[in-house]
């Protein structure tokens, strides 16, 4: 499985956010500076979060984007699946029920299948709290 720049992007923005804990409206252009990441670019993955309800948006003078939740309660797993789909490593896992013809005899199925819930798992662990957290000598990813 390969994270998309979109997904590593959406990732870094919720996390520049969370890191800003002021509660107030951050202006795009300043998470794209400090990011270094396209504003036009970042437009788009604002969207997404914002109509998933992870983002609160505010246009105008005063406006720009502010968390919904605190950073502890995001975990990278929600923000890679929103923006990405799902952690399938392979085409047959990406619907659920997997409708697969070779499903039942299918003799790699269940690594695929420990492959996703792995993904999912340690995703799923990480918060956007560790992360900042992480950045004060913490080191809880190493598996």
């Amino acid at each position: 499985m390969k994270i998309s720049t979109k997904g590593r992007y959406a990732v870094r923005v919720m996390l520049d956010l969370a890191k800003q804990g002021s509660g107030e409206y951050i202006p795009l252009l300043d998470i794209a500076k400090r990011q270094d990441i396209s504003e036009k670019y970042l437009e788009s993955i604002v969207a997404v979060l914002s109509k998933n309800d992870f983002l609160k948006s505010l246009r105008g003078k005063g406006g720009g984007y502010k968390l919904v939740k605190r950073p502890e309660e995001y975990t990278v797993g929600s923000i890679l699946k929103l923006v990405e789909g799902s952690f399938a490593p392979v085409a047959c896992l990406e619907k659920k029920p997997n409708r697969c013809e070779r499903a039942a005899e299918c003799e790699t199925l269940k690594m695929w299948e420990g492959l996703e819930n792995l993904l999912e798992e340690y995703f799923g662990g990480i918060t956007l709290a560790d992360l900042i957290e992480q950045e004060n000598g913490a080191d809880y990813y190493i598996i």
